[in-house]
């Protein structure tokens, strides 16, 4: 037995260099199979790792393009860490990598809503289940490492990626991220599986909400809003993996940043792990930034900033062993991020003669009845209904109209880091590779082209796509029709850009006689074909694309009702198409579950209890538009009138931060506000007021009434979502640790002074019922 120390000490230069990069599953790809009998993968040669990796496998990447039946997955990857143990030193294993943020990312894995949608319940106790499911499969199926959660907070809707995310809030977000990591690592943190937490850091706070842009923040932003999730994960849920960011903050980008990394990451917020690369991070530093001129200079520059390992190969890394053997690079740098990868590995049971030994607990069965119960609850949950005039919820015995393409496509229900998005990447390759794409020539085509082009005709292939993954998914309009089956559906209105104008005279024909319509709108999120959102897609308008807007006011022209439900996986500019609606439904991406969680909403067979994780703006001049900004800034001003916009007659948001109505009423009363030299008890009741049973999510804000530093105006510190019946009431009980209300004094120190603290409580970041000020003590906080 040796410990990891002796190990590194054990290993040559070379040997050293191996364990801090990737070998992507590309690199294995085989273009001349014959008759080898080493080729065990369909298209993968696994002899090649031994050739492309002779001093050992660090790390493998892009394993879920392999096998996409599962069984034959864990057969692959099995087969390939024993290449990879072959080809290392003392037996050691790859760590194996997948994407975890809506399930694991596989052409079997179970699927959840989007993030966004997992944010919408407000239920940290469902995503803890999402991670442990997530979790479980990846155990099963070999893999080590979850490119999850997603812990960028994200303000700005035009950025394409907000559907990945938990929203605007960092309280919001390090309490649900902080939940998929504590289920993803189990309660002994023995499952064998690690979270790596992305994007490190102020991704989704870039300039014009453009991807991999520079982000403009102040190390105050920095310490105290977007590393909350992180320092969250990190200190509640013993998050061990990070993955660092596109971006750059001023002048630095993310990936040779070292005050970010070793002083920040490590120094301040205590992080004792592994950092890992997104992809090609690294590589950017001299293709994109210009701040290296070779790729030996940008594996110096990131790895003596603290980002410890390459992926998804080693375009730089692969250029260490001149940087140390020059000397421009100690070898102690590459020693310390050898030694925290092999103490990973070796928690993970891929060092054979380590000491400690790890106690992973024993892999537990897959159910897949449970994950598809569980996705069925975040999708009913997760559903927001954002007005209603009280034409919901619907008699199924009246005459229904449903309009819309969108209401019969499956696809149009899920996001990126989907395997509905991951299928379509090779029919993407294939339709520029066969030349059917305008303005691409097939022979100098990238693959980061399938991120920015548009393939003409390929919504159907991706549709069948879709349903072959899910053969029990139904279509909106089907689940619809099974609660009223005598509903006509029109497929009028598109996504398209291009879309021909909405003909009134035919609308109100073929609508003759019908008393409600539904209006299925939205917009497609993914990664390849024509999608309006998603990764690399940034938007300027953030409207819904095509004609579907004009649709909505169409329907409300020739005098019918409309209940409109809107797919997105961000906020949309939504105003007119609220305006001319009796209701308006939300459905954030549910994936499988889409079709029977709206239809049951629509008909009140489930009472729609979602909360906004972000806030809707009223016009895009409005962006960034949340609801914690600053004294001063912003649309909300307890201090008095400020300047708002003069072309706008209201500044506040659509819809705030926390809203979502229900089919019955609560009230809150705040009973106690106390503090202690350490933390805020807060006790309420809610009551449900209304007829029916329901859910709803109690909010907890607080504002500093005065400090050194310009504080928000609001900040969520607490909430608890409660099921109540009819005239039902509960007493719930807060304890809030002072720390959640600290902030930077200096660039070293965060504390909160002694003085005036107003609590609130209410339903949403606009609706708050109650509010009493205390006074507390200082307290310092690491």
């Amino acid at each position: 037995m040796t410990d990891i120390s002796s190990l590194v000490r054990r290993l040559d230069l070379n040997q050293k260099i191996a364990q801090l990069h990737g070998l992507s599953i590309f690199d294995l790809m085989d273009h001349d199979p014959g008759n080898d009998a080493s080729r065990t993968m369909d298209g993968f040669k696994l002899s090649k790792v031994e050739q492309l990796r002779p001093h050992g496998v660090g790390h493998v990447s892009l394993t879920w393009l392999l096998n996409p039946d599962f069984d034959g997955f864990r057969r692959d990857l099995a087969q390939l860490q024993e290449y990879a143990r072959a080809a290392s030193p003392f037996g050691i294993g790859a760590l194996i990598h997948g994407e975890g943020i809506n399930g694991f990312l596989h052409a079997q894995g179970f699927q959840f809503p989007t993030a966004w949608a997992q944010a919408a319940t407000w239920d940290p106790d469902l995503i803890q289940g999402v991670g442990a499911t997530v979790g479980d499969q990846m155990r099963a199926a070999g893999v080590h490492l979850a490119f999850a959660p997603v812990l960028d907070v994200a303000r700005d809707p035009r950025w394409g990626r907000v559907h990945e995310t938990y929203g605007e809030d960092p309280e919001l977000i390090a309490r649900i991220g902080t939940a998929y990591v504590r289920g993803l690592h189990g309660e002994e943190n023995d499952s064998g599986v690690l979270a790596a937490a992305k994007h490190f850091l102020g991704y989704g706070a870039s300039e014009g909400g453009l991807n991999q842009a520079a982000s403009s923040l102040g190390r105050r932003a920095i310490t105290d809003v977007y590393a909350e999730p992180f320092r969250r994960a990190i200190r509640e849920a013993n998050l061990s993996l990070v993955m660092n960011s596109y971006n750059e903050i001023d002048g630095v980008p993310s990936a040779a940043d070292r005050w970010l990394f070793t002083e920040f990451l490590r120094g301040t917020l205590g992080f004792e792990g592994l950092v890992v690369s997104d992809y090609d991070a690294i590589a950017m530093l001299f293709k994109t930034y210009k701040t290296a001129t070779t790729p030996g200079q940008a594996a110096k520059q990131a790895l003596t900033a603290g980002v410890d390992v390459e992926l998804p190969g080693n375009e730089t890394f692969g250029s260490l062993q001149e940087e140390v053997t020059s000397g421009r690079l100690p070898e102690q740098v590459l020693d310390t991020a050898v030694e925290r990868v092999l103490a990973m590995k070796a928690r993970l049971g891929l060092i054979p003669d380590i000491a400690p030994r790890p106690q992973l607990r024993p892999a537990r069965d897959l159910r897949p009845e449970q994950a598809a119960a569980l996705g069925r609850r975040i999708a009913d949950k997760g559903i927001v209904l954002l007005a209603n005039d009280g034409i919901l919820p619907l008699k199924p015995s009246g005459r229904t109209a449903v309009v819309g393409e969108l209401a019969n496509e499956i696809r149009i229900n899920f996001g990126a880091y989907t395997a509905v998005a991951n299928a379509e990447q090779p029919l993407g390759v294939m339709e520029i590779m066969a030349g059917k794409v305008p303005g691409i020539d097939p022979e100098k085509a990238i693959f980061t082209d399938l991120f920015q082009t548009r393939l003409p005709g390929i919504e159907t292939a991706f549709e069948a796509q879709a349903r072959g993954i899910h053969p029990d998914a139904v279509t909106i309009i089907e689940a619809i029709r099974q609660a009223a089956p005598d509903t006509d559906y029109h497929p009028i209105g598109s996504v398209e850009q291009d879309a021909s104008p909405i003909n009134e005279d035919e609308l109100a024909a073929r609508l003759e006689g019908v008393d409600t319509v539904i209006a299925v709108v939205g917009e497609r999120t993914g990664w390849v074909g024509n999608h309006t959102a998603g990764e690399g897609r940034t938007s300027a308008r953030v409207s819904l694309p095509g004609n579907q807007e004009e649709l909505i006011l169409a329907l409300s022209k020739v005098g019918k009702k409309v209940v409109t439900v809107i797919i997105t996986g961000r906020p949309l500019l939504i105003e007119p198409v609220v305006e001319a609606s009796g209701a308006t439904i939300i459905a954030p991406l549910l994936g499988e579950h889409a079709g029977p969680a709206i239809a049951d909403v629509v008909f009140g067979k489930t009472n729609p209890s979602g909360k906004l994780p972000s806030t809707f703006p009223r016009e895009l001049g409005q962006l960034p538009l949340f609801h914690g900004h600053r004294y001063g800034s912003g649309y909300d001003h307890p201090t008095g009138v400020r300047h708002g916009y003069t072309d706008l007659v209201e500044n506040s948001p659509l819809f705030a931060f926390g809203h979502g109505l229900s089919y019955t009423t609560f009230e809150a009363v705040l009973e106690d506000v106390s503090a202690t030299k350490e933390e805020i008890t807060v006790q309420a009741t809610v009551q449900n007021t209304g007829d029916i049973e329901g859910d709803t999510v109690l909010q907890v804000y607080a504002r500093d009434e005065a400090a050194l530093i310009v504080r928000p105006v609001r900040q969520l510190i607490e909430f608890q979502r409660v099921c109540l019946g009819p005239g039902e009431q509960r007493t719930i009980k807060f304890t809030v640790p002072l720390t959640r209300l600290a902030y930077s004094i200096s660039e070293h120190q965060r504390m909160l002074e002694a003085g005036d603290v107003t609590i609130m409580i209410g339903f949403a970041s606009n609706d708050l019922r109650a509010e009493k000020t205390i006074q507390t003590g200082q307290i310092l906080a690491d």
